[in-house]
């Protein structure tokens, strides 16, 4: 009597682990393997999309990284039309509505929290690869040879780590344009490179402290120095003038928002779109009594807002043609006045929560800081 026939042993599954943790990848990754699974590790968004092509069963993706933020990978996942059925679990902190809505919203199929419960894991990437694997079964053919997998799985491996290792070139290539393209607007400036990276920093602080995602902390903190990109077509005799200037030239200098906004406009990259709202709204006050658009309160992008302090701080706490540099407690005072006025309170109450961090940015990129 023929012994009965045993069903087909199930190939394993291929997850792709995206953290920039190596601690937390190595956690996952040998558990992943102790399950049979085998794994592909990612330590930024642009690994993740190179490596997602290498016939991945399921992404196990964190929401915190530099560069490009979880949200934003699985957006691009998802605009995909070979990878819709993916599985996408997000590995978060995140524990409010309005961030799970965003997870769901960029593509997620389920969430699992920092630190990460083995049970949890087990039963979530279980449920999912199943429901994969029964919509692979209608498109695949199941006896695929492993052997043959992953031959064609190397070549492409390492053909695509070569793709992402380009892009990320590409990416540092773009952000050194934008800081050359800044510097042009502030050459006569002696001060010039400092007041970059100063206002830079401070951006990126009052984002962070803003609780923004990080990928648009990353965002405001790159596209931030270009706010006076329009100040090219400024004349040398208006910017570097010692005294007030007449009405007929505060007209010209005014007409730099407009200008960045110009020089900036139209463009396909996220950095330069976003340095474009700042261009333009970097001189909007809260109260609607500022320029080019008259614009106020939350009419005002959060971008020109953050700016909007940072800059106004920086020009404050600086010696200028016409001006000394104020002291760091007058600076405050006269900046507290203008809550409500001039700044979106919130970010200013941010801003000051953060003084000594501001104080170490000043002394760090301007020497020492008026006393």
């Amino acid at each position: 009597m023929q012994p009965p026939m045993q069903p087909p042993a199930q190939p394993p599954k291929r997850i792709l682990i995206v953290d920039d943790e190596p601690e937390h990848v190595q956690f996952i990754e040998r558990y992943l393997r102790e399950q049979g699974h085998l794994t592909e590790t990612a330590h930024d968004g642009f690994e993740a999309l190179a490596k997602v092509q290498v016939d991945i069963d399921l992404v196990l993706l964190d929401v915190r990284m530099p560069r490009m933020d979880g949200f934003e990978v699985a957006r691009r996942i998802r605009s995909d039309p070979a990878f819709l059925d993916i599985p996408i679990i997000m590995v978060t902190v995140l524990g409010n509505k309005d961030d799970r809505l965003r997870a769901v919203e960029a593509g997620a199929n389920d969430f699992i929290s920092k630190p990460v419960d083995i049970v949890e894991l087990r039963v979530r990437t279980n449920s999912l690869l199943k429901l994969k694997e029964a919509r692979d079964q209608l498109r695949k053919r199941h006896d695929e040879l492993e052997s043959a997998v992953e031959k064609r799985t190397g070549s492409l491996k390492r053909a695509l780590q070569d793709v992402a290792g380009a892009q990320r070139g590409t990416y540092e290539a773009h952000l050194d344009t934008i800081r050359r393209l800044a510097l042009v607007a502030e050459y006569k400036d002696k001060d010039t490179a400092r007041h970059i990276q100063r206002v830079r920093e401070y951006c990126s602080l009052l984002a962070q402290g803003m609780g923004l995602p990080p990928g648009e902390v990353e965002m405001i903190g790159h596209a931030s120095p270009m706010h006076d990109v329009g100040k090219i077509i400024v004349p040398e005799s208006i910017l570097l003038k010692p005294g007030k200037l007449s009405e007929d030239e505060w007209k010209i200098m005014r007409q730099h928002t407009v200008a960045g906004g110009g020089i900036l406009g139209g463009s396909g990259s996220p950095l330069l779109q976003a340095g474009e709202v700042i261009a333009l709204s970097h001189h909007e006050k809260w109260d609607g009594s500022g320029y080019p658009n008259g614009l106020g309160e939350k009419e005002i992008p959060v971008s020109g807002r953050i700016v909007a302090v940072a800059d106004v701080f920086d020009a404050l706490t600086t010696e200028r043609p016409y001006k000394k540099a104020y002291p760091f407690p007058e600076t405050l005072d006269i900046m507290m006045a203008e809550s409500r006025a001039h700044f979106d309170p919130a970010i200013l109450e941010v801003f000051f929560r953060h003084k000594p961090a501001v104080m170490g940015m000043m002394e760090r990129f301007q020497g020492s800081p008026g006393s």
